[in-house]
């Protein structure tokens, strides 16, 4: 899924290291930061 500079994020679930699953929609009204790579291994 193609997501466009400067659109809204969709709405995903990932689980943190605590095991703990975490929702996008569950962190609105707090400051978030999503960082994206290309490929692991590769430089970011």
């Amino acid at each position: 899924m193609a997501v466009e500079k400067g659109s809204k994020a969709p709405d995903f679930t990932l689980t943190d290291e605590a095991g703990e699953q975490v929702s996008l929609s569950g962190l609105r009204g707090k400051r978030v930061v999503l960082f994206f790579y290309s490929k692991a291994g590769t430089s970011g």
